[in-house]
């Protein structure tokens, strides 16, 4: 008769095979994928960690913060517009928007595939601090450019891209610098830093959070007033 295995020595999982959380600096025309046929530059220029895959995408042409992690689940929930989470973006557009033009993706707008959600946004005074760009924004001499900061709790295809061109301000450069707590910091172009014991810790109290926004987990997306 099979004896019963002693389950008080069983090994945890997390401690046969942790679950790795990672945050990069996704450079300017890099692909969110690890392979491809056309020789095109991809993660695996930048990143060389067998097993982890990005949570979410950003298109080729913008930049910043991109999560990867091989925790199937987390990516799940992460991906799952039901929860909500916020994105925050440094957008520069070309001109500088009116108070009816920031209004308007506050409350939302109405973009092919529907109406978006209501955004957090704010005119920059100046330019944020951020690395240079390898192929500069396209210039136009007599026409000024802005910066926004610009939170989303939704992520569909380009959205922020149509969103300001749908109130008559094209974006020129496009970066994400946070998801939730998460930030971007000091990482530069094609850097990658694992996640702080806090940033884990608020990314696996997704596991129980229910959909619809319903309470933040573990304070994932409580943030101070004017702070990123």
């Amino acid at each position: 008769m099979p004896v019963p295995a002693d389950r008080s020595t069983r090994t945890p999982r997390d401690q046969r095979c942790p679950l790795r959380y990672l945050a990069l600096f996704k450079p300017f025309d890099v692909l969110c994928q690890f392979t491809d046929a056309d020789g095109r530059a991809t993660l695996k220029d930048h990143l060389t960690v067998p097993g982890v895959y990005p949570v979410g995408r950003l298109d080729r042409d913008s930049e910043g913060l991109l999560l990867l992690t091989d925790d199937g689940r987390l990516a799940h929930r992460l991906t799952d517009p039901r929860f909500e989470h916020p994105r925050t973006y440094l957008v520069q557009v070309e001109r500088v928007p009116d108070p009816a033009a920031l209004e308007a993706l506050r409350r939302g707008v109405v973009l092919a595939d529907g109406p978006t959600r209501p955004a957090e946004i704010e005119l920059l005074e100046s330019a944020p601090s951020l690395p240079d760009r390898p192929v500069p924004i396209r210039f136009r001499k007599h026409v000024p450019t802005a910066w926004l900061r610009l939170t989303l709790r939704e992520g569909r295809n380009r959205q922020v891209r149509r969103m300001t061109a749908a109130v008559g301000f094209p974006t020129l450069r496009l970066v994400r610098v946070a998801i939730g707590l998460i930030e971007l910091g000091d990482l530069a172009p094609g850097q990658w830093r694992e996640l702080t014991v806090q940033e884990r810790r608020a990314l696996r109290a997704l596991r129980s959070r229910n959909p619809g926004g319903q309470g933040p987990a573990d304070g994932f997306t409580s943030r101070p007033r004017g702070s990123l």
